[in-house]
């Protein structure tokens, strides 16, 4: 079999928008809302959504998992999220989201055949994610699966997204990268402006801090631009996460994995006409891609 790690960023960038809706629908908030939460902004729903999979776990636990938030950042919202309501609660609403924004979405269409294959194809792929060294990927992976298949399918995106989301960060880490430099060198390669990374926390002098130990490891010039050497670092890095989360899709087979990519392509559309997508984001996708080998 012809080993093609492309896919699993293929398959990323196709799936990650269906997903990440979540983060931005006006029926999660509401959700949200419900439980608590202040919603003003979306960072004190975010925190409690994203983490309720780890237990009521503290700032330090919460800002190792998702690594590029600033501590300071993190600790404004865990484990305060935990007093409005506990992780169990978060979760039990965190489906009513779901299916709150998915209905929304998809009308009539939530009982359509092709989202159920779909699902059933995203969970097939979900259950072979290697959990081992990746804690947001085993948290969810250890959540019970939920019957409907709009469930069920970002239910497994979300697998699939932690588990590349653990594997990045392993490769960050042994490209030498802390969490305020991953993002540094990430802007510094135009996969998104320097405001948008603003929203992970660090303030100035942090970023400028961290600018400063790339400079001098020849990874950025003085303006916080990439040198080659930083390219070739950060395509080192891709190339890495591309290949760590491959084997989901390797067993699932690029056949079915093409079938779920077309099944999911209605969905898509429709998540990217609602508006409500943000143009850039800080996780590049549609604008960063792995080079060829």
């Amino acid at each position: 079999m012809t080993e093609n790690p492309a896919l699993a960023r293929r398959m990323w960038h196709q799936l990650e928008p269906v997903h990440a809706l979540f983060w931005y629908s006006p029926d999660v908030f509401a959700e949200a809302a419900a439980l608590g939460y202040d919603v003003g902004t979306r960072w004190p729903s975010y925190f409690a959504w994203r983490a309720a999979p780890l237990g009521a776990a503290g700032p330090e636990r919460v800002a190792s998992a998702f690594y590029s938030f600033s501590p300071r950042m993190v600790a404004e919202h865990i484990p305060a999220a935990w007093a409005v309501a506990p992780p169990e609660r978060v979760l039990e609403g965190r489906w009513r989201a779901v299916d709150r924004m998915y209905r929304a979405l998809l009308g009539d269409g939530i009982g359509d055949a092709d989202l159920a294959e779909a699902a059933g194809l995203a969970r097939a792929a979900a259950e072979e994610a290697d959990t081992a060294g990746r804690p947001l990927a085993a948290a969810n992976a250890g959540l019970p699966w939920p019957d409907e298949p709009h469930l069920v399918l970002w239910h497994a995106i979300g697998i699939l997204r932690e588990q590349r989301g653990d594997g990045h960060v392993a490769a960050l880490l042994t490209h030498g990268l802390d969490p305020a430099e991953a993002l540094v060198s990430f802007a510094a390669i135009g996969a998104a402006s320097v405001e948008t990374f603003a929203s992970r926390g660090w303030t100035d002098g942090e970023w400028a801090a961290a600018r400063d130990r790339l400079a001098s490891r020849g990874l950025v010039d003085a303006e916080g631009k990439a040198t080659d050497k930083g390219r070739e670092l950060r395509d080192s890095v891709e190339r890495m996460t591309d290949d760590l989360a491959y084997a989901p899709w390797r067993t699932l087979g690029a056949d079915k994995a093409d079938r779920l990519a077309q099944l999911t392509m209605p969905i898509l559309v429709k998540v990217l006409e609602t508006g409500l997508m943000p143009a850039q984001n800080t996780l590049g996708i549609g604008k960063v891609q792995a080079p060829p080998r």
